[in-house]
C-alpha cells in the first residue's frame, strides 16, 4: 500500500524571516511540504488558485490585502482550511479571523527560544495535519433574553483541544433552544487567548459567556469558559454552586485540565454528572471519564467520523467508561432531550 501525499501548505506571511522560519518548522516533518509562500493576500490567493494547497498559514497585518480580506475571498471562491498565525496582542483579531471562517489559530511565541520555538514546531505541524480535515460552519442564532438567576437544574462539563472552537460554537448553538442547561467549557488554549474566546461566543448566541472567576455562581443559561493556565472546578456550598479556578498543581498535564473538571462534577453532582469529550489531541478527559462513571454520571464522546482529531475522544472511549458516541451535530439534540426529560 502507498504512503498518502504529503500534507500541501501554503504559507502568507509579510515577513520574510517568518516565512522562513515557519517553512523550516513545517518541513521538518516529513509528511507536510510547504508547496510556496506568499508576503500578501492578493499573492496568497493567486497561489491557492494555482496551487490548491490542502492548509494556509495566515498571518491577518499585511499590505495590500489583509487577512481578513484574504479570508472572506477565500471562502467565496476556493474554501481552503486556514491557520491564522498571531502574537498574544491580538487575541481579538484571532477570533474575528474565525468568525470568518479560519479553521484554528497559533500564538506566536514573546521571544524565540529555543523551548518557545519547539513548542511552536510540534503545535504547528499537528494543527496542519489537523486543519486538512477541518470544515467550520457558522450558524448565528437570535439573541434569548438574559437574567435567570436560579441554580442550574442541567450542568455539563466540555473538554475539547485541537478543533474546539468551531466545535464548542456548534455545540451551543444546538442547544441554545434549552435554557435551563449550564456549560463548564475547558478548551485547551493559552491564557492570552481564553477571555476573547469566551467574549466571543457571548456575542454568537442567547446565552450569557464568560471566561470563569473564582466565586462565579453557577446559572442556566450560563456558559463558563476555563480560563488558560488554571483550572476549573465546581464548589457546592449549601444550596448553591460555585466555581473555582485554583492553579495548576505539579500533577498536571494541562491547565486547564478536562480531568480535574470532570473529577470535580462527578464529586459535587454524582450520578447527576454529565461530560462531553469533543476533538482533541491527547488523553485528557480519561480519567476524568473514569471518574463520572463510578460516580453513576455520564459521559459522552464524539465520534471519529466529525472528530477533527479523534485523540481525546478515543482516549475517552478506550476507557470503557463512555456511555454515548456520536457525531458532533448529534450532540446537541441529544443533550436538549436529556435536559428535558430530568426537569
Amino acid at each position: 500500500m502507498s504512503a498518502l501525499p504529503p500534507v500541501k501548505v501554503l504559507v502568507v506571511d509579510d515577513s520574510e524571516s517568518n516565512r522562513k522560519l515557519l517553512t523550516e518548522l513545517i518541513e521538518s516533518a516529513p509528511d507536510l511540504k510547504v508547496v510556496s509562500t506568499a508576503a500578501d493576500g492578493n499573492e496568497g490567493l493567486r497561489q491557492v488558485m494555482a496551487l490548491h494547497p490542502d492548509v494556509v498559514t495566515l498571518d491577518l497585518e499585511m499590505p495590500r490585502l489583509g487577512g481578513y480580506s484574504f479570508l472572506r475571498l477565500l471562502k467565496n471562491s476556493a474554501p481552503t482550511p486556514v491557520i491564522v498565525i498571531s502574537s498574544y496582542a491580538h487575541q481579538a483579531d484571532v477570533f474575528k479571523a474565525l468568525e470568518l471562517g479560519a479553521a484554528d489559530f497559533i500564538a506566536k511565541p514573546a521571544r524565540p527560544t529555543p523551548e518557545a520555538l519547539e513548542k511552536l514546531r510540534r503545535e504547528l505541524q499537528d494543527k496542519v495535519r489537523a486543519a486538512r480535515q477541518l470544515r467550520p460552519e457558522r450558524h448565528v442564532l437570535p439573541r434569548r433574553p438574559r437574567g435567570l438567576v436560579m441554580d442550574p437544574s442541567f450542568v455539563v462539563g466540555v473538554g475539547a483541544s485541537t478543533g474546539g472552537p468551531p466545535a464548542v460554537q456548534r455545540l451551543l448553538e444546538a442547544i441554545a433552544v434549552e435554557p435551563t442547561v449550564s456549560l463548564l467549557v475547558c478548551q485547551h488554549m493559552p491564557k492570552q487567548f481564553t477571555r476573547a474566546f469566551a467574549e466571543r461566543l457571548d456575542r454568537l448566541g442567547p446565552f450569557t459567556v464568560r471566561e470563569a472567576q473564582d466565586g462565579d455562581l453557577l446559572q442556566p443559561g450560563h456558559v463558563f469558559i476555563a480560563p488558560g493556565g488554571r483550572q476549573l472546578v465546581v464548589y457546592r456550598q449549601g444550596g448553591r454552586y460555585t466555581l473555582g479556578t485554583p492553579p495548576p498543581t505539579l500533577q498536571d498535564k494541562h491547565a486547564p485540565s478536562v480531568d480535574r473538571l470532570f473529577q470535580s462534577l462527578a464529586e459535587v453532582f454524582g450520578a447527576r454528572a454529565l461530560g462531553v469529550v469533543l476533538t482533541g489531541m491527547g488523553s485528557d478527559g480519561a480519567q476524568g471519564t473514569r471518574s463520572i462513571h463510578k460516580a453513576g454520571g455520564e459521559v459522552w464522546a464524539e465520534s471519529e467520523r466529525t472528530a477533527v482529531v479523534y485523540g481525546m475522544p478515543q482516549e475517552a472511549v478506550a476507557t470503557g467508561a463512555v456511555s454515548r458516541v456520536l457525531p458532533l451535530g448529534e450532540i446537541g439534540p441529544a443533550l436538549v432531550e436529556l435536559a428535558r426529560k430530568r426537569r
